[in-house]
């Protein structure tokens, strides 16, 4: 899919009303259980088979996130880098996840300057699919970070269900820029659940960003089956990052319910939510303990 294409369909999931009506039939199914242990946000976990240790919940910079820019870039450079920086100093959240189309890579680069580089996880995703565009965007998005290595990279927001050869070069680089060390980990952001089947057969794929929530919301098919793949995932060792915990806004009323959904899978080492005020954070943080 082309970015132009990428930019289009982002840009169409905007309509909370809408969203809201179309998943509630799905809402009033869900039914929580006991969780079988506590969690904890700045749990430390490791993701999959990278070797990677980081926090549990991850700060996430992209909601409504497309054409460089997104609700968390549009609160201002000093506002989004102090609740990174807050988030690290106060709730111990180690994990920063942007994206190029989020615009939000200066803002990871400003929090960065004030926390330990070699303690926190930064993850990024490139909308790139030729080899000599990818490459690029390496070189470009460590200067924006100001970062001489990223921790995860992944192709962004993959559609095609033949991905895994269609983008070969793409991955190529980014298996090459392991082993140069310019990134500790490659993957893939998946928005179909043709290519979340691909990216599970796929032994170059060490971590996915995969769409989860109790509602079906912005997802890539019903949660029983999404769990399904994951599962397959995680059998073969790729470390498993939730998204659209709380689907796209669709819960953003009943975020415990989301929680608990999210946590009770069983299938997640981390999740990402982009949290648009120090208040929103922290709220997230004791939801999380009280799950």
């Amino acid at each position: 899919m082309q970015r132009r294409e990428f930019l289009r369909r982002a840009a169409t999931g905007i309509g909370s009303a809408w969203l809201a009506q179309r998943v509630a039939p799905a809402a009033a199914s869900f039914e929580q259980t006991t969780l079988p242990a506590k969690f904890k946000a700045h749990d430390d976990v490791v993701l999959g088979k990278t070797g990677i240790r980081t926090s549990r919940l991850a700060m996430g910079t992209g909601t409504i996130g497309y054409a460089g820019a997104s609700n968390q870039t549009r609160l201002g450079t000093d506002r989004i880098s102090r609740m990174l920086i807050d988030g690290y100093n106060e709730n111990g959240l180690r994990f920063y996840d942007t994206a190029d189309s989020y615009g939000s890579h200066p803002y990871i680069a400003a929090a960065l300057k004030h926390v330990p580089r070699d303690k926190v996880t930064v993850l990024t995703k490139t909308d790139t699919r030729d080899a000599a565009g990818v490459r690029d965007d390496l070189d470009r998005f460590r200067r924006e970070l100001g970062t001489d290595y990223i921790d995860v990279v992944l192709i962004h927001c993959v559609t095609e269900d033949d991905w895994t050869t269609r983008y070969r070069g793409a991955m190529d680089v980014l298996s090459e820029a392991k082993q140069k060390g310019v990134i500790r980990a490659h993957g893939v952001s998946c928005h179909s659940i043709g290519a979340l089947r691909a990216a599970a057969a796929s032994p170059w794929v060490e971590l996915d960003l995969v769409r989860l929530n109790p509602v079906q919301a912005r997802m890539d098919a019903e949660p029983d089956t999404v769990v399904s793949v994951i599962k397959q995932m995680r059998a073969s060792g790729k470390a498993i990052v939730g998204m659209k915990i709380l689907g796209q806004g669709a819960m953003r009323s009943r975020p415990s319910e989301a929680l608990h959904y999210a946590l009770g899978t069983g299938v997640l080492d981390a999740f990402t939510i982009g949290a648009e005020s120090r208040a929103e954070q922290d709220d997230l943080v004791r939801r999380i303990a009280a799950a």
